[in-house]
Formats: C-alpha cells, structure tokens, sequence
C-alpha cells in the first residue's frame, strides 16, 4: 500500500534530499507538492515528475487523496502548519528542530494525538546504519563507562546564504539549525543533563552565529558541543568511555561518516564495518515512517514524542544560559 505525500516548502532540503529519497522508497509516493511561489511549485513538480503542485500550503491540506505531508518550511512556521495538517487529518513527519519552543512542541503533540494522526520531528540521523552500530557498541560495553561525548559542526554557507541562517523571526543561527544534531546525539549517549553551561557569539541582530555548550551529569560525566556557522569545522563525534573511544567521522549526522575504534591513542584505529544502502540517507526515516502508517501508529517507537520533547527543553535551557534571544520571545 502506498502513502500518498504532499510536500509543504520544495526548497533546499526538500529538493536536494527529501524528494529523491521518498522517490527511493517502495511504500511512498509524492502526489503533491506546494510552496507560496506558484512557480517553484511548478518547476519542483516538473523536475520530479510530481503529478499536483499548489502554490497555497492550505490547499495542498485539503487534497482529500493526500495521506501524510512532510514540513520543510522555516522553523517558526513549524507549530502552524503541523497543527493546521493535523485539523485536516494528515499525518505529518516534520523537519527539525520540530518547533522553536518546548512549549510550542507540547501543544503540537497534544493537537496531533486529538486528531489521532501521526507526528514525527525528522532527526534522520536517528535511523542511520552507523548511528545504530554507535548504540550497539556502546549498549555492548565495548567502551566501558562513558565519561564523555565531544561533538562539533560547522560551516561555511555559500552564496546565497538561505535567509533563514541569520534571520531571527525564523528561528535562525547555529544552535537550531545544526547545533540541534549535536545536542541529539549528546542526549542519545548520555541522557539529559543536569547543569548545562553555554556561551555563544551574537550577530548583528543578536542571534548566534556561534554556540559553545558544556553538559554536565551528577556521574561526573560531560559532553562538549560547539556549532558554528562562521568556520568549516571536522563536524565529527567522540564518544569517550573508560575502556576505548569510538568517534564518527566527518558529518557524524549522515551516511558518509565512518565509525573509528580507538583502543588507545591514535595509532590503535580500528574501522568498524557498517553495512549501508545506496541513496541519500533520507530514506531509512521514510521508510520507517510509511511501516508506522500502515501499522496505525500515530507516534514512532523510534524517534519518539518524549525524544522531540527532551530535545527541545534542553535547546531551551541552552538558549536561556546563552542569551539567544527571538522576537517571539516577546509574545509567549
């Protein structure tokens, strides 16, 4: 049985990894695509053989033959239009950071079990090969105790720089749009934290371009976790026990990243083999989420309601030790 998709917002993600992997997938199909510019809606939809296109979010929703929408659309637009999917019955699998606010996420995941459809934030790290051997490993004891997790991403983005980057309104700057995969993957080993400290840079309009974020845990355990979007860092992953390290190579988050062994110092690496599909990446949470519809599902067992909460509340701690200010901050 196919689900049927609608795509709200064809911009980069959308069109660079979203599209070509549901197109992967047996269990789906894109039927709809809709964005506020008529003419983007027109070009995607031709560029990938997309049979409807609609140049208006909410028309996309009333298309009785659509099934599940994924949101691609800026992250303060995120509560608005999963609430209005799930009003109209659609399940909705939502780019992350799956709002700006804990309290945002809250009311969204309430909206969505009333109407008894499906909501997922999409970490699609969490449905990688290599992410499952790094739980598998630790889960063995392969590494001993872990003590901590050290976690960087940074870039350089080129020209154009997408407006949501640095625009406040949307949510933008370095913690939520890429810090996020860092404070994930802290959370996924070690838990949630009981002090966080943070410092960050602000840009002109008081943003972060870069966020500096130290955990720490009653074990005497910490992570540190640093995000950038002024400088191209290794973007890798350590995790750090009492018996070895394992680190997850260059973009840690995706599928190119390789798993490294470390008994001892550097000389003692090791390559963990992972067996891995051809694609993008994006299909493994695709997949996931097509056997979770037709299964009747309205919450993955995977990336679960609790893990998005989790994950937003301690965004929030960051942002409230950081000083990361947001003109909606003005209106809760």
């Amino acid at each position: 049985m196919y689900c049927n998709w609608g795509i709200l917002g064809p911009g980069f993600i959308a069109t660079r990894a979203i599209i070509p992997a549901l197109q992967e997938v047996s269990n789906s199909r894109i039927l709809a695509v809709a964005s506020s510019n008529e003419q983007r809606a027109r070009e995607v939809a031709l560029r990938f053989s997309i049979e409807r296109f609609y140049s208006d979010y909410q028309a996309l929703l009333n298309d009785p033959d659509i099934d599940v929408v994924y949101i691609a659309l800026p992250n303060h637009l995120h509560r608005e239009w999963t609430i209005r999917a799930a009003v109209a019955g659609k399940h909705v699998l939502c780019e992350k950071p799956l709002a700006m606010y804990a309290a945002e996420c809250d009311e969204m995941i309430a909206v969505c079990r009333e109407a008894n459809v499906f909501l997922m934030e999409a970490v699609w790290s969490k449905f990688l090969p290599q992410f499952h051997k790094a739980k598998e490993l630790v889960a063995s004891g392969e590494l001993g105790e872990i003590r901590s997790v050290l976690v960087d991403f940074g870039f350089i983005p080129s020209p154009p720089v997408p407006p949501r980057l640095f625009d406040p309104a949307l949510g933008g700057g370095s913690l939520l749009d890429i810090g996020i995969y860092n404070v994930f993957f802290a959370l996924s080993f070690l838990g949630r934290p009981d002090i966080i400290e943070a410092s960050m840079t602000p840009t002109e309009l008081g943003i972060d371009e870069q966020c500096a974020v130290l955990f720490k845990y009653k074990n005497g355990a910490m992570a540190q976790l640093f995000s950038t979007l002024v400088s191209n860092t290794g973007t890798q992953a350590d995790i750090c026990g009492t018996k070895s390290r394992l680190r997850l190579t260059s973009r840690f988050y995706a599928p190119s990243a390789t798993i490294e062994l470390f008994s001892g110092r550097e000389d003692s690496k090791k390559i963990i083999p992972v067996n891995k599909e051809s694609g993008s990446g994006y299909q493994y949470e695709a997949r996931h989420v097509g056997e979770c519809l037709r299964k009747g599902l309205t919450e993955s067992p995977v990336m679960t309601h609790a893990d998005s909460l989790l994950i937003m509340e301690t965004m929030d701690r960051i942002r409230a030790v950081a000083g990361i200010h947001y003109p909606a901050d003005d209106i809760k």
